[in-house]
């Protein structure tokens, strides 16, 4: 009964630091989610091109057409929360080319091929990378409450120029 008793009281004992030690990280992780927020808005820089969720537009320059088709997972950490994998958001885009049919690509955040994540894919001899996705998800609000909410940045390359992404 003695020993119950004791690795019952350790076990309290442990939950109450634990809970401790997530108020000192949230309110850590706040400051930092909102420096981080401030160093990335969205800009126009680097030939960007940026679509509303449901936004279809017609890049002549590509000679393609390119429809923003939703958000299909959305699993970033919300701000204000710590967590242990910083998360991904996957944008489903159409592209069709003037003599192709269309096709539906998945691009993410990051790139994690062991996870079928890709940052950037080929259609048509240009390679189209994400850039970003807003807004955030928030501890409140969680994910669905941006649902046709979202916005992304992409870039453009034709294969043969110099491009860093893949």
């Amino acid at each position: 009964m003695l020993h119950k008793t004791i690795i019952l009281s350790l076990g309290l004992l442990a939950l109450v630091n634990c809970n401790a030690q997530k108020e000192t990280k949230t309110s850590t992780k706040t400051s930092v989610a909102t420096n981080t927020k401030e160093k990335t808005p969205m800009s126009k820089d680097e030939n960007i091109i940026y679509f509303n969720e449901g936004e279809n537009k017609f890049l002549k320059e590509y000679e393609m057409n390119v429809t923003f088709k939703g958000i299909s997972e959305d699993s970033r950490c919300p701000e204000g929360v710590n967590c242990m994998w910083a998360g991904v958001a996957v944008a489903q885009i159409e592209v069709m080319g003037l003599a192709t049919r269309p096709m539906t690509v998945n691009i993410a955040t990051t790139e994690n091929a062991g996870r079928n994540y890709h940052q950037s894919t080929t259609f048509n001899g240009a390679i189209i990378s994400l850039q970003e996705v807003t807004p955030y998800p928030t501890s409140q609000g969680g994910t669905k409450a941006l649902a046709g909410k979202y916005k992304i940045g992409i870039v453009i390359k034709k294969a043969g120029e110099n491009s860093t992404t893949k």
